[in-house]
């Protein structure tokens, strides 16, 4: 690893949620043998990058979590794949805890026992298919000055335990756009800045409080039913200065304390951190009555829990009617509204000092600025933006080129790993190419603007614009591809002309194929059984015979 700097400890925990894969049908068709979490993004592991990341910003106690069924190819690749057995020691632990599966939620992963067990500090959660050039660090100092109660990250064991959050947004509306690519909506506060400049990589400018959090599609359906957007008074009495974004997408880097732990344990209808817990939490800031009805002012205050007889059918904590929790965009039962505590006046003067009395800890968003210069944020999710991305990370000049010191942490240590695969008479732009280990190209080819995964083959007069090869890819003879992506060991035969196409691996293209915005998948598995084509056709059979006796 390029950037393995020596960090101070945190004190924090990162978990990485390592997800099914669902938005790669082509190329995570069996997300137990090839999870998402192992796509090659500029020939890397798409875990590799949180990986870093979480290095890159001081935090050495790592966890991968994924489903049982996927432990034995993610635990493979981490013993085998080059990039990932070369990362700083203490290397990464994988959690596979029974109960998870492709469709668990992801607050539902924080409720499984074993995840409980396993954290006992503040942590930090990470999607596998981050890619963040931002030095987490300055994520930690931000949270610590604006987020964080002193008391609290010196550990004396007493409550109320008042840690704020974090969560992070950027802007999808770049200088190169996805089509389709997700958003969120949110709206947030501002937060006073301090009398004394900042210094100029500081991100507190960046930092507000996150007062409305929900997913697009969300906003769109709560405005098809109430035919307008309502905006609660209580939120307008408290905050009267609001910034609505609707082009920004939760990066879900949450910097969160461990009692948000207790908080999901208590309301079992929380599903998803991002949509529900962080939705939630938001609103508690200026929903009166919500902070106590979630169960989080008893929490927060260390509170003993209720006794038997004030316990309700739905926990240990009296939860409003059940239609509140389905999600942030959904309910709307109203409360009455009043400013919350501010979290300023709680820590007082006396930055040691308990508070009094429990206040609702700020949950802080963070807006990645979308200058050109600014780090690359983005979350790889899609076919689209694996290409983008790594066709984006491919132009970065190599550790070879740049030198160490000022080279990017996603730089490789060449553009061309391995230069006597290359034969005379071909082009290949190398500031904006990336040619792995191993790779065989033969005369008269032309590759601009890709990535070449290892081992792969380009045979004679084969013409690459913009292109994804990932590991053990044959090209033909004579071949153009354009904006594609082929999966491991997929071959495309001789003469074939394929242009925004997606290949899953080990498919066999026939020769000349001609195809446009296809994704090219074998029907392996997809055959009716002999059983089911006769069942089928005694269904037929019956049902002409009603048709007649009718």
């Amino acid at each position: 690893m390029p950037h393995a700097v020596s960090m101070p400890a945190t004190g924090l925990q990162a978990l990485i949620l390592c997800g099914p894969g669902s938005s790669f049908p082509t190329f995570t068709s069996n997300p137990d043998e090839n999870p998402k979490a192992l796509l090659p993004i500029a020939n890397r592991p798409m875990v590799w990058y949180p990986i870093d990341f979480c290095y890159r910003t001081g935090i050495t106690n790592i966890t991968l979590i994924c489903p049982p069924s996927a432990a034995d190819a993610i635990t493979t690749a981490l013993n085998t794949n080059p990039f990932l057995t070369a990362l700083p020691h203490p290397r990464p632990d994988l959690a596979a805890p029974h109960g998870l599966d492709q469709n668990t939620g992801t607050a539902e992963i924080l409720r499984l026992p074993e995840i409980r067990e396993l954290i006992t500090s503040d942590f930090i959660v990470l999607p596998c298919d981050l890619v963040c050039e931002l030095g987490g660090d300055k994520l930690l100092q931000a949270w610590m000055v604006k987020a964080a109660s002193l008391p609290d990250l010196l550990s004396d064991g007493e409550p109320p335990y008042c840690n704020g959050g974090l969560g992070v947004w950027y802007e999808t509306k770049t200088a190169t756009p996805i089509k389709g690519e997700e958003t969120d909506f949110i709206i947030t506060a501002p937060m006073s800045m301090p009398p004394v400049p900042t210094s100029k990589d500081s991100l507190l400018p960046h930092l507000s409080y996150l007062t409305y959090s929900m997913p697009k599609d969300s906003l769109i359906d709560l405005m098809d039913q109430k035919k307008s957007f309502p905006i609660r008074h209580g939120l307008l009495r408290t905050h009267p200065k609001l910034r609505m974004l609707t082009t920004h997408r939760d990066a879900h880097i949450y910097i969160l304390p461990r009692w948000i732990l207790d908080f999901i344990q208590e309301n079992e209808r929380l599903e998803t951190i991002g949509e529900d817990v962080i939705g939630w939490w938001a609103k508690t800031n200026w929903e009166t009555g919500l902070f106590g009805k979630l169960g989080m002012k008893k929490i927060i205050e260390g509170r003993s829990k209720s006794q038997e007889a004030d316990k309700t059918a739905r926990g240990n904590v009296a939860l409003p009617d059940e239609s509140l929790l389905d999600s942030p965009g959904r309910a709307r039962e109203s409360y009455e509204t009043s400013p919350p505590a501010e979290f300023e006046k709680v820590q007082g003067d006396d930055l040691l000092a308990k508070p009094k009395e429990a206040a609702v800890p700020p949950i802080l968003a963070y807006i990645h600025p979308a200058s050109v210069d600014a780090p690359l944020l983005r979350r790889v999710d899609t076919a689209q933006l694996l290409l983008a991305i790594s066709l984006q990370l491919a132009k970065l000049p190599s550790i070879e080129e740049a030198g160490p010191e000022i080279a990017s942490p996603f730089a490789h240590s060449k553009k061309l790993a391995y230069p006597e695969g290359v034969k005379s008479r071909t082009t290949i732009t190398r500031q904006d190419c990336l040619i792995a280990e191993n790779v065989m190209v033969e005369e008269k080819t032309s590759i601009k603007e890709s990535v070449i995964g290892a081992n792969c083959q380009i045979k004679e007069g084969a013409k690459l614009f913009q292109c994804l090869l990932m590991d053990g890819v044959v090209v033909g003879k004579g071949c153009k591809l354009t904006r594609c992506i082929l999966g491991k060991r997929s071959e495309v035969g001789e003469g074939s002309t394929l242009t925004d196409c997606e290949v899953q691996e080990n498919l066999l293209v026939e020769p000349r194929t001609e195809d446009k915005d296809s994704k090219l998948m074998s029907s392996s598995g997809l055959e009716a059984s002999e059983q089911e084509m006769q069942e089928a056709l005694d269904g037929m059979d019956e049902g002409d015979e009603s048709a007649m006796l009718g």
